[in-house]
């Protein structure tokens, strides 16, 4: 392009682009003060919720950054006259095959999302989730990452966990310790029962309400099995657990009760020597 061609640009054109071009810088100084504007007061919303993680927090307002400044900088060219039509189709284009690409970590920060905005558990709650069994350390954006009762870390892809029955163990004040004794059939399991409802209602960190469960489960060859079940926080269920089992076996000894055997008829036979 020569000077002439330049001079002819700006004495036919050169108003009209000079108009464009305020506009443009215009539109993109207010533009950009509105985003900034509306991000902050996105933060401020999702702080105030105290619903929100503060990394989802930052994740959703640099997202929101991100799309409004690519909006404004396609309505900024449209006021130069440039189409943006092919350029919106090639960024859906990419995002597509973005998306195709990391299907899986999109699936695991999508179902992030939703749990740190439903709260189905904590950090620091007992939970059985996405197979895995264990106390929350860490609840990411694309992983949940777990300690198991042998002192494992177990990191589980939030996809799985969301897609799967979440049992939350700390959720409520209390938790049901399941624990089982069998007694011989010569054994009254009246008087058994009555000896253990004060030996487990001393352990100690049993609650008083609900009392503890303590009946006959079912019938078996060497006598009946009783149901033993307190009620503790879920942090000291391992200690009520064994606590419970010691506590059966100090009953039934201090009350010399026999201990179960399988009856003669029920016991198989010999096997025959050559």
């Amino acid at each position: 392009m020569n000077t002439q061609d330049i001079w002819q640009f700006i004495t036919t054109q050169g108003a009209d682009f000079g108009i464009k071009l305020v506009t443009a810088i215009a539109a993109w100084i207010v533009g950009r003060w509105l985003i900034a504007l509306a991000v902050g007061l996105m933060g401020k919303v999702l702080e105030r919720g105290s619903r929100i993680d503060s990394t989802l927090a930052n994740y959703l307002k640099s997202i929101t950054s991100v799309l409004l400044n690519i909006i404004l900088i396609l309505a900024i060219l449209d006021v130069f006259g440039v189409k943006t039509t092919s350029f919106a189709a090639l960024l859906a284009g990419a995002g597509l095959a973005i998306g195709a690409a990391w299907s899986g970590m999109l699936g695991n920060f999508a179902a992030g999302v939703f749990m740190q905005v439903l709260r189905p558990y904590k950090v620091g709650d007992y939970i059985s989730a996405g197979g895995v069994e264990g106390t929350v350390s860490e609840l990411g954006l694309f992983a949940t990452s777990l300690v198991t009762p042998d002192n494992v870390m177990t990191v589980v892809g939030n996809g799985k966990i969301f897609g799967d029955n979440i049992q939350n163990y700390s959720a409520l004040p209390v938790r049901r310790v399941d624990c089982v004794a069998k007694i011989a059939n010569s054994v009254d399991p009246r008087d058994a029962i009555a000896r253990l409802r004060p030996a487990i209602a001393a352990i100690p960190n049993v609650v008083a309400e609900p009392t503890p469960d303590i009946e006959i489960l079912e019938f078996t060859p060497e006598g009946p099995k009783l149901c033993v079940r307190p009620y503790t926080h879920t942090s000291h269920y391992w200690q009520v657990y064994f606590d419970t089992h010691q506590a059966i076996v100090q009953t039934f000894g201090s009350a010399g009760y026999p201990v179960p055997e399988t009856p003669v008829a029920y016991r198989s036979a010999p096997t025959a020597r050559a």
